[in-house]
């Protein structure tokens, strides 16, 4: 399995590309960085799209790719999440007032989107991934997934702050080699990840406690632009790894 890092951030800034990762140049997690991180070849290459939850900062290049793929693909790009934010996303961005509703667009029989919602906690198939979702702790429905090619498997946290279940799910997992985990804020900031359902460096620290790594290389996510270099310092005594725009991982 292959994971490149498209964007690891939780806003942009110069230099900061909102969250987005490729597995195996075929599935996108999150949308944060799909149009500005990949040319059209690449772009038209993915054919389904992991959606965490519904946030601007995850979704926000939806729009744009449906407007450069439109009629370069014969089969429609399916987005896969919670029933929760496929519903947002159908009311509130595919709408045709916000911007138009590309589940129909060219033809209601072949679309460049798909929209398919699952029950937060559900496994499902991906492509020719196997999929757990696991729901996190977050103000909306937020799901983190275990990813597995029948291999290997990967993990992501989804936006959450301190959570139970998805450590419990990670600790059963076999071939787990990577999982990437969100950090948002800095520990000064810790009463506003509180109220928005994010970790700092400092609960971090104590979750990590709830996981039975066995090897597996734990990557931060979702650093908040204005405070990297911060978190960067806050969190060089934890044994993770921040991931970097750009950067690629083979498991």
């Amino acid at each position: 399995m292959k994971l490149k890092v498209l964007g690891p951030h939780g806003g942009e800034l110069p230099g900061c590309k909102s969250t987005c990762f490729l597995v195996d140049d075929r599935m996108a997690i999150d949308a944060g960085a799909l149009t500005s991180m990949l040319e059209l070849p690449a772009l038209a290459k993915v054919d389904d799209i992991l959606l965490t939850h519904s946030h601007f900062d995850h979704i926000k290049d939806l729009p744009m790719m449906s407007d450069v793929v439109v009629g370069r693909r014969d089969k429609p790009v399916v987005i896969h999440s919670n029933s929760e934010c496929i519903e947002t996303l159908q009311k509130n961005l595919f709408n045709n007032v916000l911007w138009p509703d590309f589940t129909k667009i060219p033809t209601k029989k072949n679309p460049v989107f798909k929209l398919r919602s699952f029950r937060a906690g559900s496994n499902i198939k991906v492509g020719p991934y196997s999929v757990k979702s696991v729901l996190v702790s977050h103000p909306v429905e937020s799901c983190g997934y275990v990813i597995s090619d029948g291999e290997v498997s990967m993990a992501i946290s989804g936006d959450t702050g301190p959570t139970e279940k998805f450590w419990k799910v990670l600790n059963k997992v076999e071939n787990l080699k990577l999982v990437l985990v969100e950090c948002s804020f800095p520990n000064q900031l810790q009463a506003l990840a509180d109220i928005s359902g994010h970790f700092t460096p400092q609960t971090l620290e104590k979750e990590l406690e709830k996981f039975d790594r066995r090897g597996a290389e734990v990557l931060l996510y979702h650093l908040k632009p204005a405070f990297v270099a911060q978190l960067k310092k806050e969190v060089r005594h934890l044994p993770v790894h921040v991931s970097e725009l750009g950067e690629e991982f083979d498991f």
